[in-house]
């Protein structure tokens, strides 16, 4: 049993879809493994985030997000390095072989590393952060905690998958490595712009 009321329901997922929607690190190195390794390859990574996700919610509702507030300095430390591994991961795929299909050695992401990324994805943070101080009511609040991360997932799940689609789509426009070269570095790019955000709240604390 949840106490999560139909007007609460209809505001979680709205902000579910937008925040699982639009651009963040998630979702630009989501097409761009479905632009280089085709759908079928990106599985493991689109389930890896939305199930990385759903453990990431679970844990701030039942206590992580206390300690960071408790402790804020936690918070700085767990940026910067999710920072330095999204400059990381733009590095890798800027570098990028090319695709599958045309001998690139490059592998997509596993369930286990999607899963493991978005621990230190700043804006997972934020969204789980929002999903479970905005959306979980205190009366049968570990059912609630649950109810909103199943929630989410429901909704974050077919968005990701749209983004894998979109790059898999894109497949036939990049059959020339220079091209597609070019697809990674702009891709890279997006990842690193993603990082604007994040840097300005440091230099600002």
């Amino acid at each position: 049993m949840t106490a999560l009321t139909p007007e609460l329901l209809a505001a979680l997922a709205l902000f579910a879809f937008v925040s699982s929607i639009t651009p963040g690190p998630n979702n630009t190195m989501l097409m761009a493994s479905g632009a280089n390794f085709g759908f079928r390859a990106s599985i493991p990574h689109l389930l890896g985030v939305s199930g990385g996700f759903f453990v990431l919610v679970v844990a701030v509702g039942l206590g992580l997000g206390g300690l960071f507030s408790a402790y804020p300095e936690l918070h700085d430390v767990l940026s910067v390095a999710g920072g330095l591994y999204l400059l990381w991961l733009a590095w890798k795929i800027a570098t990028s072989k090319g695709m599958a299909t045309s001998g690139g050695s490059g592998k997509p992401q596993t369930f286990l590393q999607a899963a493991a990324f978005q621990w230190v994805n700043p804006k997972a943070w934020a969204m789980a952060l929002g999903a479970v101080t905005a959306y979980a009511p205190r009366e049968h609040y570990v059912a609630n905690i649950v109810a909103v991360s199943l929630i989410f997932v429901a909704i974050n799940l077919p968005c990701v998958m749209s983004w894998t689609g979109f790059g898999v789509g894109l497949r036939r426009f990049l059959d020339k490595p220079a091209v597609l070269r070019g697809f990674n570095i702009v891709m890279a790019l997006l990842l690193v712009a993603s990082l604007i955000p994040l840097a300005l709240e440091l230099l600002q604390s």
